[in-house]
């Protein structure tokens, strides 16, 4: 066993503190990491405060990893010691299911492995902890290779938020001549209008608050829509392809409003209460669906994508001992847009 140090949560309604626990031992094909940045999701809150109603305690949180390898399983060829390695969602599925065979092994039959509150594939007694730690035993297949180009603080949040964004995106072919709107200018919706942009589509956001305009417009919104305002809604047509980033309770059939005929609302937040849809909002061939992260041949795509855009995420670095600080900013909406825990600091 490999012994670690982190912060995590004891129950739901405790703070995180400091806390020690083990990792598994290390295999052939398996990279030990010593952690240097990872990012704060809000995913990680929901799963502290057993907001889904699946958290086993105690948890360590944190999926967004990047960390620099300090050990190599013999069988590793395309990792070496002192390599960046960035860890994202997920750390293992089961390799054989028709998903997995197909390349979208984060929808595997059997169940992904999450980095965390997971029992590790390769040792069932024992339960994956995050990367708000030291350190993280990972199978190689399941790390990446960090881009030289970029700032790895910035790489970190890719890691969700950057994937999460960009698979439907690009699933949905966005491109040049589209209209595409954002819904929520967060952690996820600033990556999904530097993707959008990126792919060369004309972006609409999508917000409840106007202060974050000139924010859009300089991440590369070409319009700003407040969704509170019904005048402005009725007004925005003809959208090809929403993707809606709010992981809060939120009306959409405004947003299905927005769209052309046999248009499509992509939902990638997570909400914690169920979303209202009036049926008629889907006539003329309009379609609601869902996606999750993206596989890892997916993510590598992305972060070779990244590379060559130069594209990382707007972060506010913070100290350990600034988590639970940053967890209350993160519900209240105030951060730009993703916290980073220096975890190497």
């Amino acid at each position: 066993m490999i012994n670690a140090t982190g912060f995590g949560a004891q129950t739901a309604d405790l703070p995180l503190a400091e806390m020690t626990f083990q990792r598994r031992d290390m295999d052939d094909h398996d990279l030990l990491l010593d952690i240097l940045y990872c990012g704060v999701c809000h995913s990680d809150i929901h799963s502290c405060r057993n907001e889904w109603g699946n958290t086993h305690f105690p948890l360590v949180p944190g999926h967004e990893i990047v960390g620099r390898v300090r050990s190599v399983g013999a069988k590793v060829r395309h990792f070496k010691v002192g390599d960046l390695a960035a860890v994202g969602c997920f750390v293992d599925a089961c390799g054989q299911c028709q998903p997995c065979q197909e390349g979208e092994d984060h929808y595997c039959k059997g169940g992904i492995t999450l980095t965390y509150g997971s029992p590790e594939r390769k040792a069932p007694n024992i339960l994956s902890q995050g990367g708000f730690s030291n350190n993280y035993v990972v199978d190689a297949r399941y790390a990446l290779q960090v881009p030289d180009n970029l700032d790895p603080k910035g790489v970190a949040p890719l890691l969700c938020a950057g994937i999460t964004t960009y698979s439907p995106l690009r699933r949905w072919q966005v491109g040049p001549g589209m209209r595409v709107g954002v819904v929520g200018l967060g952690g996820l919706g600033h990556m999904a209008i530097k993707f959008a942009r990126a792919f060369g589509a004309e972006v609409t956001l999508f917000t409840t608050s106007t202060a974050k305009a000139d924010d859009a417009l300089r991440l590369g919104a070409n319009k700003v829509v407040l969704s509170t305002d019904k005048a402005a809604m009725r007004s925005t047509r003809g959208l090809d392809f929403i993707l809606d980033t709010v992981s809060a309770k939120h009306d959409i059939d405004a947003l299905l409003g927005t769209l052309r005929r046999a248009g499509t609302l992509c939902l990638v937040g997570l909400p914690d209460q169920p979303l209202n849809l009036m049926s008629r909002s889907v006539l003329s061939n309009k379609a609601v669906s869902g996606s999750i992260i993206g596989s890892i041949a997916e993510t590598r795509e992305m972060l070779n994508f990244c590379a060559e855009k130069g594209i990382v995420a707007d972060i506010e670095l913070i100290r350990p001992d600034q988590i639970n600080e940053a967890f209350d900013r993160v519900v209240s909406g105030d951060v730009k847009y993703r916290f980073v825990i220096d975890m190497a600091g």
